[in-house]
């Protein structure tokens, strides 16, 4: 215990030297201070960009030593303002040297001429990476300036965030469903709604302008998932209608009228569908893949007649397997019934290591965004047990959700801070147990930045590289849509 009391006022000597008046605690408090974002008692991965918060304790100025637990501070950050700015180059330092450990931000607050050094605030920093980029469409959170709106990539090492695809850019045309194979963009597709509607797929070195939707089908291709092979992409078809109510805490609802199940062949450019999956008396939306490619999930209400209460529609888990070489399906399995529970399921995802399945619970429908009650809820697919997320949810929505392409760590979209903004959260997973940690806002230079921000971040994935040729997307939008055929045999 001496020598490290003597390594810490060492320690505290250089740090002395580097920083312009170090200042010794008057006092002690065991309460640990509130800072915002809540950056507590959190996991973050080893390349995540710095944490800038604000602390929201009174004071005439501020001092935060950075450290890993057990040691002495690596470097210190002192402000008359409440606002703590990480020096990148010093947080690197400090993720490397942390790695698998804890760390602590120590503040002391100038208090009536004090120094009051508060509780440590513990996080910790886990050896494991997450991808290096998260992609997200932005827009308004509302129905009205829809026309406004990108889809964009933020690098998670830092601050930098560059479009792919900006709608003002070709004629303010919806563009949504960007959706990638296996977190990489080598094959990644976004569907262009307006006059030169289509769906741009890229995929194996090639870029496509195509329309899925082969003659015969009723619907166009909506929500989207890569089969692990890259040869195909299980596709929602719906007939999806907003309603406006004049009064209630939903000023906006969205539900499908209809709804099926198709897979599009991207190197044939031919779609097929079985009876299964495809028809009026069910509506199955959200597909997802397995790792394998063997399965696939989706989810599935009794189908929709004209009157029916949109408040009665409710959206079981269910699962058909898949036989890439004879492009057969098989019969579909009811996984999980939450309609008799009187509840609906929303986006199941299976986690990489095919182990466990993430997916989004509300009291009915399937657009869970504009329901505040959604949580997020996790199955393990080997004993079909389910558990609410707790530590992770909150008392807003919580819903659309992917997976890192590791499995230890996920993002998901949640209006916590007001009701109206989605922003992503990210939170760390341990794949063997089902375990999370804490969620955590994605971080900002500007700490108070969410709270002048007015785009609700839509769909986060996170990608491992870069999407780089954003451009040649915007160009083939002006490009005729490869037709699609129906798949003989089937």
């Amino acid at each position: 215990m001496r020598i490290r009391h003597i390594y810490y006022i060492i320690g505290i000597l250089l740090l002395a030297t580097g920083c312009n008046n170090y200042h010794p605690a008057d006092k002690e408090s065991d309460i640990c201070p509130s800072i915002f974002p809540d950056y507590s008692a959190v996991t973050f991965p080893i390349n995540i960009a710095p944490p800038n918060f604000i602390i929201q304790e009174e004071g005439e100025a501020y001092q935060t030593e950075f450290g890993t637990e057990g040691d002495p501070a690596l470097f210190i950050v002192q402000d008359d303002e409440p606002t703590v700015t990480i020096p990148e180059k010093k947080w690197k330092e400090l993720l490397t040297q942390a790695a698998g450990k804890d760390i602590y931000f120590r503040i002391s607050i100038l208090q009536n001429k004090e120094w009051v050094r508060y509780a440590d605030i513990k996080n910790n920093i886990s050896s494991y990476p997450i991808d290096g980029y998260l992609t997200y469409r932005l827009l308004y959170p509302g129905y009205e300036l829809w026309n406004e709106m990108g889809v964009y990539q933020r690098d998670l090492s830092s601050y930098k965030e560059t479009p792919i695809v900006e709608n003002r850019n070709f004629n303010k045309q919806c563009v949504n469903c960007h959706t990638f194979n296996g977190q990489s963009p080598d094959d990644m597709m976004m569907h262009i709604r307006g006059a030169q509607g289509g769906t741009l797929i890229q995929h194996n070195g090639k870029l496509e302008k195509v329309n899925p939707k082969a003659e015969g089908f009723k619907y166009g291709p909506t929500y989207s998932a890569w089969h692990p092979s890259g040869k195909y992409i299980a596709f929602a078809t719906n007939e999806i209608q907003q309603f406006f109510h004049s009064s209630g805490t939903k000023a906006i609802e969205v539900s499908d009228l209809g709804a099926d199940l198709m897979i599009y062949d991207v190197e044939n450019h031919c779609s097929f569908t079985d009876s299964l999956v495809y028809g009026d008396n069910y509506m199955e939306t959200f597909p997802t893949w397995t790792p394998d490619g063997k399965s696939l999930y989706f989810t599935r209400a009794q189908g929709y007649q004209k009157g029916m209460a949109l408040d009665s529609i409710r959206y079981d888990l269910c699962r058909i397997s898949f036989d890439a070489s004879t492009e057969k399906m098989g019969a579909p399995e009811m996984v999980l019934q939450a309609s008799a529970e009187q509840k609906s399921i929303s986006f199941p995802c299976v986690s990489p290591n095919g182990k466990y399945l993430m997916f989004t619970l509300s009291d009915y429908g399937n657009f869970s965004i504009w329901h505040p009650e959604s949580d997020l809820y996790i199955m393990d697919l080997t004993t079909g047990t389910t558990k609410n997320l707790e530590n992770v949810n909150s008392s807003d929505v919580d819903s659309y959700h992917t997976w890192s392409s590791s499995g230890h760590w996920f993002v998901f979209s949640s209006k916590r801070m007001d009701g109206l903004w989605a922003r992503p959260y990210i939170a760390a997973f341990n794949p063997e147990t089902g375990e999370t940690g804490k969620a955590f806002l994605l971080p900002q230079e500007d700490p108070m930045f969410y709270d002048n921000y007015t785009y609700t971040y839509n769909r986060p994935e996170l990608i491992k590289t870069a999407v780089k040729n954003g451009k040649e997307f915007e160009k083939i939008i002006q490009q005729a849509a490869i037709p699609s055929t129906p798949k003989k045999n089937h």
